[in-house]
């Protein structure tokens, strides 16, 4: 298990923010049990976004309900990267990035990056994926939300 004595800066948006979430999706990517307080009751951004990431040990009431491994994730072929979202209770999503720009984009943000030092391409295609509620864009900073999962879970109808 992980533990964190700071409280991430969910509210302080650009870097940290992104730095923040990126931590968050790794270790979910690890299956890591992270114990760890927001920075702010009211983020900036919509949080339901981070319902498929470990909920802070306080508040987030909203959260801490929706919240289950494996709600958001991706994994990687030879040039593409297929998502599957079912953060939304009403329904679930699968993408299939298949397009060079979308797949370049996809990949540039794993690390928090700066929306201005990407060529226009690839900035248009974050802002697409970031449509799909698929990429965090908070004060010109940007960061992946799937995260690749690393361990999966027992399905429940193999019991």
């Amino acid at each position: 298990m992980s533990r964190t004595t700071a409280t991430l800066p969910l509210g302080a948006g650009g870097r940290a923010t992104a730095e923040a979430v990126r931590l968050l999706r790794d270790c979910q990517s690890a299956a890591r049990t992270l114990r760890w307080g927001m920075d702010t009751d009211d983020p900036p951004f919509d949080t339901a976004l981070l319902h498929h990431l470990p909920p802070p040990q306080t508040g987030a009431p909203a959260w801490r309900e929706r919240y289950a491994y494996g709600l958001l994730y991706h994994r990687r072929g030879p040039d593409f990267v297929t998502v599957l979202d079912r953060r939304d209770p009403a329904g679930s999503a699968r993408f299939t990035l298949d397009a060079p720009a979308l797949v370049e984009a996809f990949l540039a943000v794993q690390e928090p990056v700066e929306l201005h030092s990407l060529d226009a391409a690839v900035r248009e295609a974050v802002a697409l994926l970031a449509e799909e509620r698929l990429v965090l864009v908070t004060d010109g900073w940007a960061v992946g939300l799937p995260p690749r999962l690393r361990r999966w879970p027992v399905p429940c109808t193999s019991v």
